[in-house]
């Protein structure tokens, strides 16, 4: 209802809302924005934070656009050894925090900086411009790269059947083991708004130039945190851990290494995102990434997540993320100030998390 409240209003302000170009560059948005709100979730469900995302959205994306631009390094490899390295801080950060027992909001708070840094030196306080062709062509293709209309209602057909036979699985596996399971006419409910949903997509961007590569990333990454989060081990310790820490530990959750398990998941999601971040920007900057991770959380939170951890899920998150790329795309196309869309995302952040604890008290 918020979301349609949302975008209901920005049509109506800003006629080119509903365009079809502006909604395929929101789509675009809103799958970079929704990547790093899913690796936040993986942090946020065992009751951490992480203040250092943006940062490191900057960093990592750098960090690859150094290498291939300065290096004449082969796009590819730049990108993997981005990823790689974005995996072993974040798994160094979350073995300091478990093991050290220090808190996750001052040590990602510290790295917030230390990153900050890092960037600005990695890029020599320069812009790096990524541009298009020769070896630097596949990092450009990140966001300038479009499914055809006709695959893309391919893999909609088959992203609908995948979602049909899981959750008729699913619900006959509840069953047989006398859990509780959605009626049939709800499960069918669910599956055709689904398919809406789906099918709704791939029209709407059709329109302009097919389906935008990030909007496939982000469905990757949004399915391997679905699968971790729903059906693995680590999913149900992330849950219980965030549920109630000495429960878990007692129960013999192994709390350490699920924790840096997330951890490592984040800073491999981070180096997507600042890999997309910085080719939508066409160039590596100072302020790439720049406050991007208040707007994971505000994601998160606004999508049900709670901040004490136990709680959330993937739709849940992709719909808070919908709302906070709809309302920074909608603020653009008014042309306000700068100033007023810091006030607006912070007044939804602050809502977001009030709503949580009211929430969290009801419980």
């Amino acid at each position: 209802m918020a979301l349609l409240a949302v975008m209901a209003f920005f049509a109506v302000a800003a006629p080119e809302f509903l365009s079809a170009r502006n909604l395929s560059n929101l789509m675009v948005e809103l799958s970079i924005t929704a990547t790093l709100a899913m690796g936040m979730l993986l942090i946020i469900l065992p009751g951490h934070i992480d203040l250092s995302a943006g940062s490191g959205v900057g960093l990592l994306g750098g960090i690859a656009s150094v290498l291939v631009f300065r290096y004449e390094l082969p796009a590819p490899l730049a990108l993997a050894l981005g990823l790689l390295a974005g995996v072993l801080i974040w798994l160094g950060m979350g073995a300091f925090i478990v093991r050290e027992r220090v808190p996750s909001f001052i040590v990602t708070l510290g790295a917030l900086l230390i990153f900050k840094g890092l960037f600005w030196q990695v890029i020599a306080n320069a812009t790096v411009p990524v541009a298009p062709g020769g070896k630097a062509n596949a990092y450009s293709l990140l966001t300038t790269y479009y499914l055809p209309t006709s695959l893309g209602w391919g893999l909609a057909e088959v992203l609908v059947v995948a979602l049909v036979v899981t959750q008729v699985l699913a619900r006959k596996k509840r069953l047989e083991h006398g859990l509780e399971a959605d009626s049939r006419e709800m499960m069918f409910l669910r599956l055709f708004i689904a398919a809406q949903a789906i099918a709704l997509f791939v029209l709407l961007t059709g329109q302009f130039r097919g389906i935008p590569l990030p909007s496939l990333i982000l469905g990757v990454v949004s399915f391997a945190v679905y699968v971790i989060t729903q059906h693995t081990a680590l999913g149900r310790h992330l849950y219980a851990i965030g549920g109630n820490a000495e429960a878990a530990l007692v129960s013999g959750v192994p709390v350490n290494r699920a924790v840096i398990a997330a951890f490592g998941c984040m800073g491999g999601i981070v180096a997507i995102t600042g890999f997309m971040q910085t080719a939508y920007a066409g160039s590596s900057t100072t302020t790439v990434g720049e406050l991007m991770e208040l707007d994971a959380v505000a994601a998160c939170v606004i999508g049900g997540v709670s901040l004490r951890g136990g709680r959330g899920s993937v739709l849940g998150v992709l719909l808070g993320a919908m709302i906070m790329t709809a309302l920074i795309n909608g603020m653009t196309l008014m042309s306000l100030q700068p100033e007023h869309k810091f006030i607006a995302r912070g007044t939804v952040l602050i809502l977001a998390v009030w709503m949580d604890m009211r929430l969290s008290r009801r419980q």
